[in-house]
């Protein structure tokens, strides 16, 4: 069977390790996983019964338009209904805006490194990839609008920035949104939304009517804590949403996800709770950090990119051994480091107790 070309440079995409496949590799009873920044506080209790009386006439297709989900979000965020634009997590929609924008003799521009699927499905449509090296884990935006040519059709801003954690502010927004051309579209991926903690930020949807050419992207996948049902939404001006849910598949969130995303999104009380609880303990990590030592990227989320003196993989593979599942930074584009997800205090005491005995180890070492 023939497919296209490019498909024989890439490969697909590589998770982190699973916590039944650790422990059935390394024979542990207990793992706690801090590789893929899910919710370690889980989700809202009240999802729970909201799923239980809806499943239910699984021989129904769900409603397209998603429509009890999108009138609660378009309600709060102030938006028209018909601005949102759903998918089966935001990584679909990243796949139906580079399906309907990108295409072979056209580019793309983008951080690096940054979240991978920006660049993994515009190279599927056959475009070209510019990425702009971050600066100190922050988006080069400087670099970004020297990049743009006439074939740019599409700029990825992700803010907070996967995997370092650093937002684009809001006056550098602004000065970045003036100055990209009208016709080539700015998506600000904000999958780590609720995490943001500094005056600085932007209020995103608030340049929507000034700059059609705007698109914000979030997700319950994080916050919300809803990774395995997959819902994601778009935010952008009535033409750009109009060709994307074009180009959306007509039933591509499930009945379940939506009315879990919908109790979920209500129960602000859960948001404020998690949020408050991971900021707390990022502190206490980051005062760790400090007492070790080790430098560490700027973070608005709930992950923090920490610096090491030896491969990402060796405090990996200690970690593992000890029950703990992280990412390593070499496998995200940013050697000697890791990405470690913020915990429940006592899993992330644990740790910490294991990385000071790991940096002590290693400094015997190098003596």
């Amino acid at each position: 069977m023939k497919h296209k070309q490019i498909f024989n440079h890439m490969s697909p995409y590589k998770p982190g390790k699973q916590i039944e496949e650790v422990k059935k590799e390394l024979g542990l009873d207990r793992i706690v996983k801090l590789a893929s920044n899910e919710n370690p506080f889980g989700y809202s209790k009240k999802v729970d019964q909201v799923v239980k009386d809806s499943a239910n006439h699984f021989e129904i297709y769900p409603d397209g338009y998603a429509t009890v989900l999108r009138e609660v979000i378009s309600s709060d965020l102030q938006v028209d209904l018909d601005q949102l634009v759903f998918g089966c997590g935001s990584d679909e929609v990243i796949d139906i805006i580079c399906r309907v924008y990108l295409e072979k003799g056209t580019n793309t521009i983008m951080a690096t490194p940054t979240f991978p699927q920006y660049k993994h499905n515009a190279l599927i449509q056959g475009a070209d990839i510019k990425e702009i090296p971050l600066l100190n884990g922050y988006h080069d935006l400087q670099g970004m609008l020297d990049a743009i040519d006439t074939d740019t059709r599409i700029i990825w801003l992700c803010s907070p920035n996967n995997p370092t954690g650093c937002i684009i502010n809001q006056p550098s927004l602004e000065r970045f949104l003036e100055a990209v051309p009208e016709d080539v579209l700015v998506v600000m991926d904000e999958a780590y939304y609720e995490y943001i903690d500094r005056d600085d930020a932007p209020d995103s949807l608030s340049y929507l009517n000034q700059y059609p050419n705007f698109i914000v992207l979030r997700t319950f996948s994080k916050a919300y804590g809803l990774a395995g049902l997959r819902v994601g939404f778009g935010v952008c001006d009535l033409s750009v949403a109009n060709v994307l849910n074009i180009a959306r598949g007509p039933f591509n969130t499930t009945k379940l996800a939506q009315f879990a995303a919908t109790e979920a999104y209500r129960d602000q009380d859960f948001i404020q709770h998690t949020v408050g609880e991971t900021n707390k303990n990022k502190q206490t990590f980051i005062a760790f950090l400090d007492e070790m030592e080790l430098d560490y990227f700027d973070s608005e989320t709930n992950f923090v990119l920490v610096k090491l003196p030896v491969s990402g993989d060796a405090l990996f593979d200690y970690l593992l051994s000890k029950g703990f599942i992280i990412r390593s930074g070499e496998a995200l584009g940013m050697p000697n480091s890791v990405r470690i997800t913020i915990g429940e205090k006592a899993d992330m005491d644990t740790m910490q107790a294991h990385i000071r005995t790991f940096l002590a180890e290693h400094e015997k070492e190098d003596m």
